[in-house]
């Protein structure tokens, strides 16, 4: 009998307890729930709408190709550079891909241009986005100055990664087409000194090395 009094007690003792917790606090409380509300539904949206606009990329990216094959090739460029402007990692560069592949900008500044608002207006993954200014550098190794290439190849020289090699290599061609010797021994001589590289590479260093050592 005296514990079913005290069990009581303690069970009232305990909810006076949170009512009392709950008046003091309830402002708090109720301005906690509206902000995790508002969190939710501003995700749930944002989520809905990051889909939204992936559909409606992948919708114009497919009526872009149809016009391709229908020899609507205008319509398509002016498709194709408007999903660029979009922003969007995947269909961006899928978008300015196709460009290329199909040669439908012949102008090649404006080219450059779009490379380098790909490059600057998306997120991408670090090799991939080194794969893309070596793109850049190949694509305009016969636009720009010595100093432009070598500016646009910077960020692969500067660090280890897979496009390394292939960025140096570029630039010794590049020298040795302007009969720049010492210049381009410099950058295959870089390539002979990495470790653990495709065979490929030193095979064709040491075959331009050898080239110019006999001219």
């Amino acid at each position: 009998m005296e514990d079913n009094v005290f069990e009581t007690q303690y069970d009232v003792t305990k909810k006076s307890r949170l009512v009392k917790f709950y008046e003091s606090n309830k402002f708090f409380i109720f301005s906690f729930l509206l902000i995790l509300l508002i969190m939710l539904a501003t995700i749930t949206y944002y989520l809905s709408t990051i889909e939204k606009k992936k559909v409606r990329l992948s919708e114009n990216y497919i009526s872009a190709k149809i016009n391709i094959s229908n020899g609507n090739k205008d319509v398509a460029l002016n498709i194709l550079k408007k999903i660029i402007f979009e922003n969007d990692p995947t269909y961006s560069t899928l978008s300015f891909f196709l460009i290329l592949d199909l040669s439908l900008i012949s102008d090649d500044k404006e080219v450059l241009v779009l490379y380098d608002h790909l490059l600057e207006s998306n997120k991408f993954d670090k090799e991939f986005k080194n794969l893309l200014i070596y793109k850049k550098a190949l694509f305009s190794s016969n636009l720009v100055t010595e100093a432009e290439l070598l500016e646009i190849t910077k960020p692969l020289l500067n660090s280890d990664n897979l496009w390394k090699p292939h960025a140096l290599l570029l630039l010794g061609d590049y020298f040795i087409s302007k009969g720049e010797s010492i210049k381009a021994i410099e950058f295959y001589q870089q390539i002979l000194s990495i470790n653990n590289l495709n065979k490929d590479f030193y095979q064709r260093s040491k075959s331009q090395l050898d080239i110019i050592a006999n001219e």
